[in-house]
């Protein structure tokens, strides 16, 4: 009798445990249906994300053989594959999805130049490269350099309302390669960072027009690299002593 009580008892233990920890269906079923919405999501948005750099891209190239002033929107939404009015699903005009290309790529290009002067423990070595990186890139990216020299400036939009952002963190990555220089004494620090920022944007903006608009070779680049790195170490940083 005893031994059957006992028995009766372990039965019983193991439904309640069992009743316990083994989840109802319909919970299942719930957890199932939540990871399914949830996947279904994240594929959505990575989508869309595909498909605005698509047509990101197809800007970049639209822009650059037609100008901007000239460039229509189902131009764009050609190249890019779209239909017309897919633009507007991410972009409120021309003018808008001209500068949201620029800003991203600005972005992009802020955080590799960031990362590539951070290799130098001297302001020299980190203003070469600046120069380096930015006249390169002209080169290597021809019609993306076009948009960002040349069409930006058709945009009244942006040339007038917008404040561009990311275009004051890549000046200001000239400023602080400065601000470097001064504090480890290779630049006067009577120098103000915040002009002489503008002034080497603006020989490097310069050479880029130049190279955009006559087609040069790319060792026109390279002579432009070492013409303005020779004004540099000349004008700019002091004579190191011997």
């Amino acid at each position: 009798m005893i031994y059957q009580a006992i028995k009766i008892r372990e039965h019983h233990s193991i439904r309640e445990h069992h009743q316990m920890t083994v989840p109802s269906s319909s919970g299942l079923q719930g957890s199932l249906d939540t990871s399914i919405k949830s996947t279904k999501k994240t594929e959505k948005s990575n989508l869309q994300q595909e498909k605005r750099e698509k047509i990101l891209n197809a800007a970049i190239q639209v822009f650059a053989a037609k100008g901007f002033h000239y460039a229509r929107v189902s131009d764009v939404a050609k190249e890019a594959g779209v239909a017309d009015g897919t633009i507007y699903l991410y972009f409120n005009s021309k003018d808008d999805l001209l500068i949201s290309l620029f800003e991203e790529k600005m972005e992009k290009i802020v955080q590799t130049f960031q990362q590539e002067v951070a290799q130098f423990d001297d302001a020299q070595g980190r203003l070469k490269k600046f120069i380096e990186l930015h006249l390169n890139m002209v080169a290597q990216a021809p019609s993306l350099a076009e948009v960002m020299t040349v069409e930006l400036r058709q945009s009244s939009k942006f040339m007038r309302e917008y404040k561009a952002p990311m275009f004051g963190a890549y000046l200001d990555l000239l400023r602080d390669i400065i601000i470097f220089g001064q504090q480890n004494k290779e630049i006067d620090e009577r120098r103000d960072p915040n002009l002489l920022k503008r002034i080497l944007f603006g020989a490097l903006d310069e050479l880029s027009l130049y190279w955009v608009h006559a087609k040069k070779p790319s060792s026109v680049l390279d002579q432009s690299i070492e013409e303005l790195w020779l004004l540099c170490t000349n004008g700019l940083f002091k004579a190191k002593q011997t």
